[in-house]
């Protein structure tokens, strides 16, 4: 006979779908490959790109199938600032497109959106379409799709300890009742179930600045799929390895 795993904290226990099985109410992916793909193809780099959104798109529809909660995509990272101008124009460009031709389905599929990160910096144009989508999409409950995009968990762990030294400074918070709940309320995802599942595709081991704190307890899947060519059956195929494993949070 199996040991029980052990408690989960609060707040990380996985949902059970109508069939019995293990669902991972959080996940969340690093989205890599997408150079790759296009170069093995002789493409450009924007072809993989393109096809990277199309592996979006069919995300979402297994997330949604598999009863999942929330799927954050690491979209766009504070270091990606660093690519050729060419290549950031190229990704601005998709996303404003994809939010054009995705907003309909998205409404209808019941997806509500977050943004964390500072998107801000994409300037006022996508800002505003970003926010109307996010409006829009306020009452949606059957999904919720959290999109990192200039985002860098180092600068949001950085910025929640500043929010709750100022706090202690102004005399509205005792320095001594700071606590590991205290920071996460802080955190950009605060209101978020706790990340159960991170997902890389490309074959790379390393979470690159995403969701430092919130993986802290999260079952990691690392594969070689080029995130172009992850579809509804690789996910689906990290779920069950997901619904395989034993979690145990510290315990034996």
């Amino acid at each position: 006979m199996k040991p029980k795993p052990a408690a989960a904290p609060e707040g990380a226990n996985p949902l059970a779908n109508a069939g019995g099985s293990i669902v991972p109410r959080h996940v969340a992916i690093i989205m890599d490959g997408n150079g790759r793909w296009a170069a093995q193809r002789g493409l450009p780099r924007v072809a993989g790109h393109r096809a990277g959104a199309e592996a979006v798109r069919k995300t979402l529809r297994a997330a949604a199938e598999c009863g999942v909660d929330t799927l954050t995509l690491y979209a766009f990272s504070s270091e990606n600032w660093r690519r050729p101008e060419g290549e950031i124009s190229d990704l601005k460009g998709l996303l404003g497109y994809y939010l054009e031709r995705e907003l309909n389905l998205l409404a209808k599929e019941g997806v509500r959106l977050k943004l964390i990160g500072d998107y801000a910096a994409f300037g006022p144009d996508l800002v505003e379409r970003l926010e109307k989508a996010i409006e829009r999409l306020a009452e949606n409950s059957r999904l919720t799709l959290v999109v990192a995009l200039n985002y860098g968990s180092r600068t949001e762990i950085a910025d929640a300890a500043r929010t709750l030294a100022r706090k202690a400074k102004a005399g509205t918070l005792d320095p001594d009742s700071i606590d590991e709940g205290a920071l996460g309320a802080e955190l950009q995802t605060a209101g978020l179930p706790e990340l159960d599942l991170l997902i890389r595709t490309s074959g790379e081991v390393r979470l690159s600045n995403f969701l430092l704190w919130q993986a802290a307890y999260a079952e990691m899947l690392f594969t070689p799929v080029l995130w172009p060519d992850f579809d509804e059956t690789q996910f689906k195929a990290a779920v069950a390895e997901f619904a395989a494993r034993q979690r145990r949070f510290g315990g034996r």
